[in-house]
């Protein structure tokens, strides 16, 4: 393990150490702080962050992209600091941090037995929806996580998720898909971000006017399992609470190719995700370059 990787994974583990421990209030302010100091070093990450903010917002003016780029890494670091302390949460307080609407949606497609996938941005926690779903609905699900470097803080991370009772499969590797496919013919849950494709061969979809590349891997689940499709987009407010909204179902169009039906079921997904996107633009932490404009064809997403 290199020198990098020992500190990164150092780091991590001290986080979910430390701040767990931390009183709210504490947390809250150490995470802020951190989101102010890295905003005003104006590293890659705030640097791209701010470059993806002017498509979402266009005509913004430099001084809004700059108040939204601090926005976006405080929002950042509230999901960090939340992460790191949600092991150590009551299930009382798991409960009572989150309120989706259109919960319905969920409710009944997993009560019809059909299986439901859904597919969220890297908007607000996706790590704490989960938890409310296992906590709060009692329902296990099935979730996909990127392979990290070191592999010592991959495990952390699968160990994290895991005691937050979810089902964690590597992204790499095509024996992910198969299993997501099982638990879902079975009537089970599959929950997956989806707004970056990890691949270089995802589907090509409009994206706030402009053309980014997302995974197929929802839209192909529902058509080979017939599992319900839904969007979920979350925010943040001015309150303790997470927001979000579990969205209508995406439909598989009753005709067309796979691949045909794969790419209008995946826009369908990308209209979803932008809707919740430009609402909450500064709860939206895609630190990574998503546009095919900004990508470098030969390495793809980085």
């Amino acid at each position: 393990m290199s020198a990098a990787d020992r500190f990164a994974d150092g780091l991590y583990g001290l986080g979910w150490s430390t701040v767990k421990k931390l009183p709210e209030p504490v947390a809250v302010r150490l995470g802020r702080t951190i989101a102010d100091a890295a905003w005003k070093r104006r590293g890659k990450g705030v640097r791209r962050l701010e470059a993806n903010y002017a498509r979402v917002v266009p005509g913004a003016s430099p001084e809004r992209l700059a108040e939204l780029s601090r926005a976006g890494m405080r929002s950042y670091l509230r999901y960090w600091m939340e992460s790191f302390r949600l092991p150590a949460w009551s299930a009382e307080r798991v409960k009572t941090g989150f309120e989706p609407k259109g919960l319905h949606h969920l409710t009944e497609g997993l009560d019809s037995g059909r299986g439901v996938v859904l597919a969220l941005p890297h908007l607000a926690n996706w790590d704490l929806a989960g938890a409310w779903v296992t906590t709060k609905l009692e329902t296990p699900f099935t979730t996909v996580a990127e392979r990290l470097k070191p592999e010592s803080l991959y495990d952390r991370f699968v160990a994290y998720r895991e005691g937050l009772g979810m089902e964690v499969l590597p992204h790499s590797g095509g024996a992910a898909f198969g299993t997501l496919a099982r638990r879902l013919r079975d009537g089970g849950l599959v929950c997956l971000v989806a707004d970056r494709d990890l691949s270089a061969s995802g589907v090509e979809v409009d994206f706030f006017g402009e053309r980014a590349r997302m995974p197929a891997g929802p839209a192909l689940l529902a058509q080979q399992t017939g599992a319900l499709l839904l969007p979920v987009t979350l925010w943040y407010d001015d309150s303790p609470v997470m927001k979000g909204r579990v969205h209508a179902p995406v439909e598989v169009p009753a005709s067309g190719t796979r691949a045909e039906k794969t790419s209008v079921m995946t826009q369908a997904l990308a209209d979803a995700f932008a809707t919740g996107i430009a609402a909450h633009p500064e709860d939206w932490h895609m630190l990574q370059r998503l546009w095919l404009a900004d990508l470098d064809p030969a390495k793809g997403p980085s």
